[in-house]
């Protein structure tokens, strides 16, 4: 019985120490999204991951799983760096882009190159909003994999530009109140007083932050408000 929690015990730190030295190497190489995931990027992550899951249930021997996540995780930040420094090196990492429609024409070769079909590529077209193949430009698969499209002029939406007007600049909303919180650094970064945002909420029939899910400022002279529901 003894023995038994002695191992749940050792098994419990091994699982602890994989994820501090997991978070540990992510923050090294970089947050990137799963899209924004180069084939390197994605091959590496797998990995580390592998490795930590036998970290977590190596307990006779686990510097070994440990000393292979920090080499894998400094190699990555390696050649992330040399990818920077090296164009030839970062085409051959995390490859170039592929033409796959230009000007009416599908480039079959291109999309042998990238693995696609034809069902895949118009799968990717009608994901990106486009039914009509008629209304593009260009299609390009991108390093990360995902296909970008250039819609011909006549297709693309009208901007304010074309109809030579002149909007306002929007800014980025700052949450005020999050979770019923009054954020107080945010509220001073951005050159208001508590004050004037407990005003604000209760011209809008707020009488206390804690009544307020979340509240937006965008520069204005009014909050946005989400209400605090059950």
């Amino acid at each position: 019985m003894t023995m038994d929690l002695i191992q749940l015990g050792q098994t419990v730190l091994a699982a602890l120490l994989s994820i501090v030295a997991i978070f540990l190497l992510t923050k090294l190489m970089g947050t990137k999204q799963v899209s924004q995931m180069t084939m390197f990027d994605y091959v590496v992550g797998i990995t580390i991951g592998s490795i930590a899951a036998e970290l977590a249930t190596e307990l006779e021997d686990p510097v070994r799983p440990l000393a292979a996540m920090i080499v894998y995780g400094f190699t990555a930040v390696g050649i992330s760096v040399l990818t920077n420094k090296s164009i030839r090196l970062r085409t051959a990492v995390t490859g170039k882009p592929l033409v796959l429609l230009e000007n009416g024409v599908i480039y079959r070769e291109n999309l042998k190159k990238a693995r696609l079909d034809l069902h895949e590529f118009l799968t990717y077209c009608r994901i990106g909003g486009w039914f009509d193949l008629n209304q593009l430009q260009s299609a390009v698969l991108e390093h990360n994999g995902v296909v970008s499209f250039l819609p011909k002029e006549t297709e693309r939406p009208a901007t304010p530009s074309d109809l030579n007007l002149h909007p306002a600049q929007s800014s980025v909303q700052i949450p005020f109140v999050m979770d019923g919180v009054l954020l107080a650094d945010n509220v001073r970064q951005a050159g208001k007083e508590e004050s004037w945002v407990r005003r604000s909420l209760l011209r809008q029939g707020y009488q206390d932050a804690a009544d307020v899910l979340l509240a937006l400022w965008d520069g204005g002279e009014k909050l946005t408000v989400f209400p605090m529901k059950p």
